[in-house]
């Protein structure tokens, strides 16, 4: 028995100085960190728009409405459904300059992240810079003035990642080259920073603006199109079942040697998600059914309850003969409804826990596996609304796509989570009894 846990504890020991640190570098690396920011810098745009599409879409089929049979609810959701109808174009302009707009929010927050994140002087300046050349890149302007929304939105997100992050490299270039204009020292600051921030912006309109017209000139195909082409191959591994179980595992995979692995394949999996979603949302919109099965709602349900759907084990050590277990299960009951599972993973521990560790693995993998095919069936309904982070999972389940059969089937994927941990959290319990009992023989 020592002699396993010895070579238990040695295989530990060199996972952890492997990964460790590639987890650690890839938490920590600038970029990664200004994507996730930036993303989350635009959130509250997404959620309070995708609350006017709610409120332009009543949970109601109204060719299938009957006034004869109808209960009072009904008839309350008709009323609301041909008010919505009559009074479209207005209840959704708040949802075309939030949701609409999140490519061109996120070029914005991205390159402020990135800028602080270098301590530039001026995040602010740099992230406009990145705004404007992200214009220029993926808009029109019509003979009338109008300006065409189509790639601002979470369509042109990569667009929006890969100008954010490029802008401050190339106004940090002109910086470390100390390419400025020589100004005398009376000129005061607010002119100077005027001035020396000319350059910069002209600098990034030459290059994104003159490649977005130099691949129209040879491909006929603009800069947002161009790079979509070109990223088909790594969004289509998100994108696809064994994709996405595999990025959720390595994140997992990170958590069970103490590296936060959420923060890693965040950037990823949240891109990704926001685009299907946003994809739905418009399908939802033109009055259509949602199609993107690998939308945000997926990535939610793979974090039910925190990393390793741990919400299940939980719910098993509240009841627990062991006190730490108990204790530590009723205190984490309540962050784990809203999906914060710190306290579980580190308290129980489940880092460093060969017992515990492999359901943390496996809960996420069914979990993703059934939602994929429960939305392909159509037993449940497919995410079209990006839901605040941090709330209770079946406010969540609800509101990702305003169906009530999300919450019972979120509801059944805790049932089986439950079943999953179950063997694995009776031997740790009943080792922590006996390493319980050995401590009280001892004293």
């Amino acid at each position: 028995m020592d002699k396993q846990n010895t070579q238990k504890d040695s295989l530990i020991t060199k996972l952890d100085k492997v990964l460790t640190p590639i987890g650690q570098k890839l938490g920590n690396q600038k970029h990664l960190q200004a994507i996730s920011n930036g993303m989350l810098f635009g959130l509250p745009f997404l959620v309070i728009g995708s609350f006017f599409l709610i409120v332009a879409n009543p949970p109601i089929v109204i060719d299938k409405y009957n006034p004869a049979t109808a209960n009072i609810f009904m008839k309350w959701l008709a009323g609301w459904k041909y008010w919505a109808v009559a009074h479209y174009s207005e209840i959704t302009l708040p949802y075309n300059m939030t949701m609409g707009i999140f490519g061109m929010i996120s070029a914005f927050g991205i390159a402020h992240q990135l800028s602080s994140g270098y301590r530039r002087e001026h995040p602010e300046t740099d992230g406009m810079i990145s705004l404007v050349a992200y214009l220029m890149c993926t808009t029109t302007v019509d003979a009338k003035s109008r300006i065409s929304l189509n790639n601002l939105g979470t369509n042109g997100l990569f667009v929006a990642i890969i100008i954010g992050l490029l802008s401050v490299e190339v106004s940090r270039w002109i910086d470390r080259k100390n390419i400025k204009i020589k100004l005398p020292d009376s000129i005061p600051p607010m002119v100077a920073h005027f001035i020396n921030s000319l350059l910069p912006l002209l600098a990034n309109i030459f290059v994104f603006y003159g490649l977005n017209l130099i691949l129209v000139g040879i491909t006929h195909t603009d800069f947002t199109s161009f790079i979509m082409k070109c990223l088909t191959p790594a969004t289509s591994l998100a994108n696809s079942l064994w994709g996405y179980i595999l990025i959720v595992t390595l994140g997992n995979l990170l958590w069970l040697i103490g590296v936060n692995g959420s923060n890693v394949i965040f950037p990823i999996v949240f891109a990704t998600g926001i685009a299907a979603t946003g994809a739905n949302a418009a399908l939802v919109a033109k009055g259509m059914q949602p199609t993107h099965v690998m939308n945000l709602q997926m990535f939610r349900i793979a974090v039910l309850g925190g990393s390793g759907n741990s919400l299940a084990l939980v719910i098993l050590m509240m009841r627990s003969k062991v006190e730490k277990y108990r204790a530590l299960g009723r205190l984490s009951f309540i962050p784990g409804l809203c999906s914060i599972n710190e306290p579980i993973i580190f308290g129980t521990p489940i880092c460093f826990n060969p017992i515990l560790g492999i359901p943390f693995l496996i809960a996420p993998i069914v979990n993703v596996i059934l939602t994929y095919v429960a939305q392909n069936l159509h037993w449940i309904g497919m995410g079209y609304i990006v839901d605040p982070s941090f709330t209770p999972f079946f406010f969540q389940a609800y509101m990702s796509s305003m169906d009530w059969r999300n919450v019972v089937f979120e509801c059944l994927l805790i049932v089986i989570g439950i079943f999953i941990y179950l063997p694995f959290f009776k031997v740790a319990e009943k080792n922590e009894l006996a390493k319980q009992t050995a401590q009280v023989s001892e004293n």
